[in-house]
């Protein structure tokens, strides 16, 4: 396993700070670390004793005096986001990476959203595996609003969508506001004369007055197929076209290239996804990604500057470095 080592700390320090993120925030047993890390078991529990003693370890893992690794330094000073990069093992399945990264998200969620806010969420695989493990914070006057439809022409999508809302409501004690809209119209014009309905009307002013946006993103290319890709929302004729658009991925279903361009493109036009003009006024972003075949969509996405704050693990994290270089 090949770690974001802070040079500025010791060796000791370093292995510490890794296996307290594993334990505490991963939820691996002290063996599965001790095979991760090819040390005993004994050796796991001197380190998260030391963790502990040293303050690594307190309500949240961190490291002495907020210290930074490398990539997260370098992701911040190329691409302006906050980086927080999960330590992974390079062998593990992207199913696996996925829940470890869904994990370490679900478990720092409620510092980012608190009483009064409101914050949006787009349905999908990520946002399912996170939705799972929230820790729960109470808080009142809160919201959580659906960002995009889910329906498709085999399902109205709401089972789907509302569960993974209903875990983030539960957890935080907040009302959740659906957007019972299929994921994509037929008709543009059929959109339109939706986004004038009263009600409809009412959701997009709360998309637009959000302080938090938490999003996963689509990619045609993932190994973990997207929700959007995998559950019968296109037809062949779409992929077609999103194939000659020069697509890259999706943020709730609005679809961008690799600059983060994203006019131009037909299915955006039947998208019930937030216009991309709209998430960039959402204060904090926070985009959640796992998996190395979704750099080309991350690329894009911080191209079209709609990320603040970048989940992603270890792995991915220094591909998309290698990528810059």
């Amino acid at each position: 396993m090949t770690l974001p080592n802070d040079p500025t700390l010791s060796d000791r320090t370093n292995d510490a700070l890794t296996a307290a993120h594993l334990y505490y925030l991963q939820d691996l047993t002290m063996d599965a670390i001790a095979h991760e890390l090819h040390t005993s078991r004994s050796s796991v529990s001197r380190l998260l004793s030391q963790a502990r003693a040293t303050g690594l370890v307190d309500i949240q893992v961190r490291s002495p005096l907020d210290a930074t690794s490398r990539l997260e330094r370098l992701i911040l000073e190329r691409h302006h986001v906050t980086a927080h990069v999960v330590p992974v093992a390079d062998h593990a399945s992207d199913v696996d990476r996925l829940e470890r990264v869904a994990l370490s998200v679900a478990r720092i969620l409620g510092q980012f959203f608190d009483s009064n806010m409101t914050m949006g969420i787009a349905w999908g695989s990520t946002m399912n595996a996170i939705s799972r493990h929230v820790t729960p914070k109470r808080t009142h006057n809160s919201q959580i609003v659906q960002l995009n439809g889910a329906g498709n022409m085999r399902t109205t999508g709401l089972d789907y969508a509302s569960e993974i809302l209903r875990r983030f409501g539960d957890a935080f004690g907040a009302h959740v506001e659906q957007f019972p809209v299929p994921a994509f119209f037929d008709d543009p014009a059929t959109r339109q004369a939706f986004w004038r309905e009263r009600g409809v009307t009412r959701l997009l002013d709360m998309q637009g007055r959000m302080d938090v946006a938490l999003f996963g993103l689509g990619s045609p290319f993932s190994d973990v197929p997207s929700h959007v890709y995998a559950g019968g929302y296109l037809e062949d004729e779409d992929y077609d076209a999103l194939g000659r658009g020069g697509v890259v991925g999706d943020v709730a279903t609005v679809f961008f290239r690799a600059d983060g361009s994203t006019d131009g493109i037909p299915l955006n036009e039947r998208s019930t996804g937030p216009d991309f003009a709209v998430l960039r006024r959402t204060p904090r972003r926070i985009c959640v990604v796992s998996g190395s075949s979704k750099l080309a969509s991350l690329r894009g996405a911080l191209a079209a500057r709609v990320i603040t704050d970048l989940y992603i693990d270890e792995g991915t994290a220094r591909e998309l470095i290698s990528a810059d270089a």
